[in-house]
This record gives structure tokens, sequence and C-alpha cells, in this order.
């Protein structure tokens, strides 16, 4: 009976124990903005209360000077943070900021590339890399290959023509080609997602280490005609990337559908989890779309 009790009592002691520790620290985040071809001001912000409204990361804004203007001054410390969201396209940074992010990135750091910072910097390779794929902003046959899914695989195509483009915006649905992987594992299997843009015709060096989620790009909306890679994985060095080109920003908080789309959100909260610690505690919510129906979290955050 002694034995008994002194078990409870070192299992009720643990129990406490573990109660009264302090939970995991959020992930530390910095995310880079501040020039784009999109709204930039939206897209920053809603980026940060969807990732500090699921409690598990805490966002510090880089923001650069604006198009134009001297960028010498915009030179990035990299090494507090675990993880960095870029959603930037516009002017090179400082070289050394570049060296700095490449480091960063080899040696484990955790990207997200977001929607049209896939478009950005085209003449530097180590960047093009990283995103695998990238569009517009003079990219061709010379930028590599265009990458997409048909009959059962990832085709690399070098034919000439250039990289980037999209019909209009309209609602579509995304299959998924990794479902084990630990971002995707558990979510459905195809879902629809709000109204967005549907990248295609992306052309880079093409390294993608697991393709998440493609979408058919319907010629009717001014696509391509072919299944498009849109989420997926990418290696560098020991640093994980997670490259999502969904999103395409509102003009504002309120009337942002792409961003408000709960696979969205999902998406972005799990694949930041996965590229700052190789790990994916999160479950999957019961309010994620269905392959008929989308979902929005107008709010920035689960209901």
């Amino acid at each position: 009976m002694k034995r008994i009790l002194s078990s409870a009592l070192v299992l009720l002691s643990a129990a406490l124990l573990a109660a009264c520790a302090p939970a995991g620290q959020p992930i530390k985040t910095l995310l880079i903005t501040g020039q784009n071809n999109h709204h930039w001001e939206v897209s920053h912000v809603a980026i940060r209360q969807i990732l500090e409204n699921s409690g598990l990361f805490a966002v510090d804004f880089a923001v650069s000077p604006p198009r134009g203007e001297d960028m010498s001054g915009f030179v990035l410390d990299f090494k507090p943070y675990d993880l960095v969201v870029v959603d930037y396209n516009g002017a090179p940074w400082p070289e050394e900021t570049g060296r700095r992010f490449v480091e960063f990135t080899r040696s484990g750091g955790g990207v997200v590339i977001y929607h049209a910072a896939d478009n950005a910097f085209p003449q530097w390779p180590e960047y093009s890399r990283i995103c695998a794929l990238g569009g517009w902003e003079g990219r061709d046959e010379k930028s590599g290959p265009w990458v997409y899914w048909a009959a059962g695989r990832l085709v690399r195509d070098s034919s000439p023509g250039a990289g980037g483009s999209h019909g209009r915006q309209h609602e579509y649905v995304l299959n998924g080609r990794s479902q084990s992987h630990p971002i995707a594992k558990g979510l459905p299997d195809s879902w629809r997602h709000a109204q967005d843009e549907l990248y295609d015709r992306m052309r880079g060096p093409g390294d993608i280490d697991a393709l998440l989620f493609t979408a058919s790009s319907d010629p009717s909306t001014g696509g391509s005609g072919r299944e498009e890679p849109l989420i997926f994985t990418v290696k560098f060095g020991k640093g994980r990337v997670f490259h999502t080109m969904l999103g395409h920003v509102g003009p504002s908080l309120e009337d942002n559908p792409a961003m408000q789309c709960t696979g969205f959100q999902v998406l972005l909260l799990r694949g930041a989890e996965w590229a700052a610690t190789g790990q994916v505690a999160q479950q999957v919510p019961p309010d994620f779309p269905t392959a008929t129906q989308i979902s929005l979290r107008k709010a920035y955050k689960r209901p």
C-alpha cells in the first residue's frame, strides 16, 4: 500500500509540475515586406494576425524603404529568428542582407515564400533555388524549365517561353499530392479555395522536395490548361522552405477573400510551423474547406 501511495504521489507531483510549467515559447518570426506589386500594406498585417492569433508565433516586421529610395541601410540580422516569412517583391536587398539570408537558410533556418515573393530577384541564383519556381520579372527558359503535374508525376518542360502568368481570379479546388507529409497529413485530398489568382507557367530550378497541392488551371478562366504546383516544400542546405503561391491580397483586411480562406490560413500555419521546427503539432480544424464548399476566417483566426 505504501508503494502504491508513493507511486501515486510521484505521478500527482509530475502532473502538477507539468500543469505549472510554462508553455512553449512562440516561434520567433521575421516578416520581410515594404515593396511589392500587391497591397503589401494589407498582406503583412494579415499574415501577422494569422500567425500570432494562433498563439504559436511572435512576429517582427522588417519594412524596406519605399521603391526608388536608398536600400543600402536595409541590412537585416536573422540570428534572433527561427523563421523568416518573405512578403516582398521589389528592389534588390543590400548584398550583406542577401548573404545573411542565404546563410540563415542554408544553416537550418525556416523560410516561408508567400505568393508574389516568388516573383522577386530573378537574377539571384540562390534565391531562385530557395523558391524552386518563380514568375514574371523577365523569367524565361534561361531561368529554368516550366514545372507542372501530368500523368501522375512532375514534368520539367524546357520549351522556350515566358515564366509566370495567371487567368482571372476565381474559386478553385486544390488536389493533394503528398498527404503523408506533416504539413498535409489529415487534410482532405481535395478542398475548395476562395477566390484567388492561380499562378501558372512558373519557371525555375524546380527542385521541389515535397509537392503538397496542385490545381487545374482552367483555360476557360484564362489559365494554362495544366495542373499547376501551388504549394510545396524545398530543401536548401539544412533549411526547410515552405512555398505557397496562394493568397493574392485584397485592397483591405475586410475585402481579402484569398487570405481569409480557412484553407490558406491553415496551410500557412502548418507550413510555417514545419519550416521552423520540422514538425506539425496542429490538429486539423473542423472548419477546414471541403471539396465543394469554401470556408472563411474573416477575423484571421480560428472561430
